[in-house]
């Protein structure tokens, strides 16, 4: 219920939960977990209003890269905010969005040449689906309209997005306003049976997919895929042969594919478009968090110029009618753009390779514990699973594991009985090591 207070009488956690609501939670939890109020943040470190320093061992939901209050970013924030904050994308262009746009193209060796803006990852999912229905549509196959997900998949929690997520907490409630779509087995490696390879269990799920196709291959406009990692998804990790499987059966079969990046884009996974480790390019790529060093709201999904191509014409009803009002922002582009520059001018793909080694030192001691199975990491990406027989309280170990890790200084949140940590790039080898303890430490309380 909400209080009747004077405000200026309250702390700024009783205000939050009195006027907030918050994401992903249960807010009555907070009546036993309390919020944590954050004034300021430097480098890999968040700090709340008493001071204390927290290492954000999950770049603030996989979105920072390069740290808080970095000067680069600062400055080309501000830079552009000197010239315009933002102008509508529709009938109107600017320099960032278009330096950002080729930029990115130049990324994907030209394959994927046309760019278009969102602010929020779902959205930019919504719009590669959209754009694949319509693709068929203009191209006289209307009835080319349902998708393929994987089984454990996450794409966000918009209607169109929610339709091809696999993760029951997240569409249990809305299942009855969800289009049907068609869902096929992960590859995760952890499936592996004795003497099974990763590429052994992606050759398996790849021909179950195979199957499907021959079947319904008419009706399927699309599939979508996490490339390499399943994040939400208890970070499933997979080998690159699903990949080069899946973009020859949509080729054979003639449907899209459309790659989420989302999460494990912009070098999460050791290079900066997790399908360049299959050497393939997809249809539709989707990114978000990263893009903008988690600064601003940016997504954006990039296609190829043929299916752009299919939607140039003289009528009005031909074009892609879909908008945001802050579509291509500015200030959001200028951000991105101090992104790719600091990729560029600080060798950050390179560097990462030495740092997800620190990363897999400071973990070292989880792939001796006796209570963790299923250590894993790609790249800038490392997770581990606590044996179910570990855990006394299922349910309630996500809550006990991350107030266990506030303790030690670190923020940890676990996905179920999976803990994982996705740092920002410029993480000290000292750093991973307090890390790798914190969370050592926390998982000991956690399980007593």
């Amino acid at each position: 219920m909400k209080r009747i207070s004077d405000p200026n009488q309250m702390s700024l956690v009783d205000r939050s939960l009195d006027a907030v609501w918050h994401p992903c939670t249960q807010m009555k939890h907070h009546e036993s977990l309390p919020l944590i109020a954050i004034s300021r943040g430097k480098g890999a470190w968040l700090y709340d209003e008493k001071g204390a320093a927290l290492l954000d061992c999950i770049s603030s939901w996989w979105t920072n890269l390069f740290g808080h209050s970095n000067p680069r970013i600062n400055q080309a924030i501000i830079k552009q905010l000197e010239k315009i904050e933002h102008v509508m994308l529709a009938g109107f262009t600017h320099p960032p969005v278009v330096e950002l746009s080729e930029k990115l193209s130049a990324l994907t060796q030209g394959h994927l040449g046309h760019v278009f803006y969102a602010s929020d990852g779902a959205s930019a999912v919504e719009i590669a689906l959209k754009m694949s229905h319509h693709f068929w549509r203009l191209n006289h196959r209307p009835q080319k309209k349902k998708f393929v997900c994987l089984e454990n998949g996450y794409h966000g929690e918009t209607l169109g997005a929610l339709a091809v997520t696999d993760v029951a907490i997240f569409r249990e409630a809305y299942g009855s306003l969800l289009q049907d779509v068609f869902t096929v087995p992960s590859p995760d490696a952890r499936k592996a049976q004795p003497g099974e390879s990763a590429d052994d269990v992606a050759r398996h799920a790849a021909k179950k997919l195979e199957r499907l196709l021959e079947s319904e291959h008419q009706n399927i406009a699309a599939i979508i895929v996490e490339p390499l990692v399943q994040c939400a998804g208890q970070m499933a990790m997979y080998s690159p042969e699903y990949l080069r499987l899946v973009r020859s059966l949509c080729d054979r079969f003639d449907i899209h594919l459309i790659a989420d990046e989302i999460a494990v884009g912009c070098g999460r996974s050791g290079k900066f478009f997790a399908c360049e480790h299959a050497g393939i390019w997809p249809d539709f790529l989707t990114l978000s968090k990263g893009i903008s060093g988690g600064y601003l709201p940016l997504s954006l999904s990039m296609t190829t110029d043929t299916i752009y191509r299919t939607f140039y014409g003289d009528q009005a009803q031909q074009g892609f009618l879909h908008s945001h009002s802050y579509t291509g922002n500015p200030l959001a582009c200028a951000a991105a753009l101090a992104c790719l520059e600091i990729f560029e001018t600080e060798s950050v793909l390179e560097n990462n390779i030495g740092r997800s080694k620190d990363l897999a030192k400071a973990f070292s001691w989880a792939k001796e514990d006796v209570r963790i199975e299923h250590w894993r990491q790609q790249g800038m990406i490392l997770a581990f699973d606590v044996k179910p027989s570990s855990l006394m309280r299922p349910h309630t170990f996500p809550r006990e594991m991350f107030s266990a890790s506030l303790k030690e200084g670190a923020l940890i949140r676990p996905i179920g009985n999976t803990i994982y940590v996705m740092p920002p790039y410029i993480l000290s080898p000292e750093e991973a090591l307090k890390m790798g303890a914190s969370v050592q430490s926390a998982l000991n309380q956690a399980l007593a």
